[in-house]
């Protein structure tokens, strides 16, 4: 999925926690991420509306590789 802003989505989840673990590891392996979705003043909806982990499109691949090496070690 990409938007207008350059971004591409890597990774939905339900949890804000789980989002924050995925960004953690892209950023600590040199991929700025960020949390879309999250900050909703009605969390209870997050099941309605994924929360989002999103990178530029210039290192969408890499954090792709990134994500199934990480599941795949799991």
């Amino acid at each position: 999925m990409t938007d207008n802003q350059g971004f591409k989505t890597v990774a939905t989840f339900n949890e804000r926690v789980q989002a924050d673990i995925c960004a953690a590891m892209l950023g600590d392996n040199g991929i700025p991420a960020g949390v879309f979705g999250a900050d909703s003043s009605y969390p209870s909806l997050g099941y309605a509306r994924p929360i989002e982990v999103k990178v530029n499109e210039s290192d969408y691949e890499a954090a792709m590789s990134i994500l199934a090496a990480a599941d795949n070690a799991s």
